[in-house]
């Protein structure tokens, strides 16, 4: 759980600094000069850089959460009954924590 708690927010971390480099390069997009043109060339392949990464990084989630609903999916065909008790399990321990609050 604390593994997918960091994956999302590095998701989070990513994007936010992709839209934060493209706003920049936006409000720079009037100044001149070679030094200015390397940096922005620089920045724009990094920025496409970081958003085929993320596109990557969300492939893959989605793949991995596939393979986790199948195994789920037949977990639950194979084995009704005991998927009921642990279903039921979680709702009591959860109803207990819940009525701590």
């Amino acid at each position: 759980m604390a593994e997918r708690v960091s994956v999302d927010q590095l998701v989070d971390d990513l994007t936010t600094v992709i839209r934060d480099a493209e706003n920049l390069l936006r409000a720079t997009a009037a100044q001149t000069g070679d030094r200015v043109e390397e940096i922005r060339a620089r920045a724009e392949e990094s920025v496409r850089q970081a958003k085929a990464r993320l596109e990557g990084i969300e492939e893959e989630a989605l793949k991995h959460a596939r393979v986790l609903a199948g195994e789920a999916d037949e977990f639950v065909r194979g084995n009704p009954w005991q998927a009921i008790g642990i279903a039921a399990g979680i709702g009591l321990v959860l109803g207990v924590l819940m009525s701590r609050r």
